[in-house]
């Protein structure tokens, strides 16, 4: 066995027996990356550093009631969820190559497939992405190989992480980003169909969109393909238990955000995009596609298709090879929503729209506050104007347990004052009602 030096007297002695001094080993790191040794206390026992992690971990406020949105959403998980998961045979996801081995992830990653695009009715459907961004990403690049264009136009009422992910991803890649401004808390329609030419590829466009409005695409979907560009739509799949799937707008690359479909809030996942499309492009979709086919007897297999693993090496003409990470994130959605079943997620969206209805008019009757984009619909998320910076107001709601929601002046500087209000069916009526009240005496 190799010998390891616990201490520093036995390193001194490796570094003497060799011939060395710690700063040789060292030498070819320029001196303006060097830092002091760190300064660490003395080491402590097993029982120590459980009580000192204990209480750094309670210091961080995870009894908030959250209004929180814009993207990621505090949702009810059932505890079967978890349960199902959580057996052994889930543990290790790996891309199954192999089908006569793994009947089972294939079928589930299959039934997944299967959910999303009866969610946003689509024909077909890949095996996840890793998020929401870069799954749109993924349908940027998606929609170049489609058309062979190279413009894309994305409105800027689309998620601004979203946003700046295709900034970063797109920045090197020869691909025109055009943003567009939105006008009134929706899509700059007008400005979009200006920028629109024989070199637009997508426009990408987002219902609820990040104030929360709902828009319906149907028009757009339309002048995009008179362009023969395709429509890119990402969406909340909560929501589609309610509103208009991009599937009946027209809509060629649907993606969006799964985090709301079983997933806890993380402090930044593992989450899930998922993408759809229809079948005329789903040679072009990256990632995992699973497939039902029959064996020579005649019983139900299942398989990856319609990709081959080496067409991930294929350098620039190579689709993104998404796979592994993923599984376990797919199979928690495709359990919550297996358990939901469609009259569940109907019922589950009418709550969150009826419950955020009702926040809406608590907090509008306190004097001062109105609606920031009064003339749309909402799905469980809306824009509230306050007489104050909302900065201010946010600390002292802290100050009650209660995070308030997002302040959107962090990504558009004029929404000094805008507040971005999430409700989802976990909020009480009571925790709504001393929501309001609490808002009312921080004004």
């Amino acid at each position: 066995m190799p010998f390891i030096a616990n201490t520093d007297q036995q390193r001194s002695e490796m570094l003497r027996e060799i011939g060395l001094s710690a700063e040789d080993l060292f030498a070819d790191v320029p001196a303006d990356l060097k830092c002091a040794p760190p300064n660490l206390p003395p080491g402590l026992s097993e029982q120590e550093v459980g009580a000192l992690l204990r209480a750094l971990s309670e210091r961080n406020h995870t009894h908030l009631t959250s209004f929180l949105g814009g993207g990621l959403y505090d949702h009810y998980i059932p505890a079967a969820v978890g349960e199902l998961i959580g057996r052994s045979e889930f543990y290790t996801a790996y891309t199954p190559y192999q089908p006569e081995l793994s009947q089972g992830t294939l079928q589930a990653i299959y039934e997944f497939q299967s959910c999303i695009c009866r969610l946003t009715n689509m024909e077909v459907s890949n095996a996840s992405l890793y998020d929401g961004g870069t799954a749109l990403y993924e349908a940027v690049t998606m929609s170049l190989r489609v058309t062979g264009r190279n413009r894309v136009i994305v409105d800027d009422t689309v998620s601004p992480i979203y946003r700046t992910i295709l900034r970063s991803y797109t920045s090197n890649l020869g691909i025109e980003l055009i943003e567009t401004h939105g006008t009134e808390g929706v899509a700059g329609r007008a400005e979009i169909i200006k920028h629109m030419n024989d070199s637009t590829a997508a426009v990408v466009v987002q219902t609820p969109n990040f104030f929360g409005c709902i828009e319906d695409f149907t028009d757009l979907a339309t002048i995009a393909h008179d362009r023969k560009a395709l429509l890119v739509v990402s969406c909340y799949p909560i929501a589609l238990g309610l509103i208009k799937t991009p599937g009946e707008m027209g809509a060629d690359i649907v993606t969006g955000e799964g985090q709301s479909l079983g997933l806890p809030l993380s402090f930044g996942g593992p989450y899930l995009g998922f993408m759809a499309t229809r079948m005329d492009y789903v040679r072009k979709m990256p990632g995992r596609i699973a497939g039902r086919t029959l064996d020579r007897l005649g019983r139900d297999g299942f398989v990856l298709t319609l990709q081959a693993r080496e067409q991930h090496i294929r350098r620039e003409k190579a689709t993104s090879n998404i796979c592994t990470n993923e599984g376990l994130c797919a199979l928690t959605s495709l359990v919550y929503m297996s358990l939901l079943g469609k009259k569940g997620l109907q019922r589950l969206a009418r709550l969150c729209a009826d419950k955020a209805w009702y926040a809406q008019q608590k907090l509008l009757a306190i004097p001062g506050v109105r609606l920031h984009f009064p003339r749309h619909w909402y799905f469980n998320e809306f824009v509230l104007e306050l007489p104050t910076h909302v900065d201010r107001v946010i600390r002292e709601l802290l100050n009650h347990n209660i995070s308030a929601g997002f302040p959107l002046v962090r990504y558009y500087p004029k929404m000094t004052n805008a507040l971005l209000v999430a409700v989802t069916e976990k909020r009480t009526k009571e925790e709504i009602d001393f929501f309001a009240h609490v808002l009312e005496n921080a004004l």
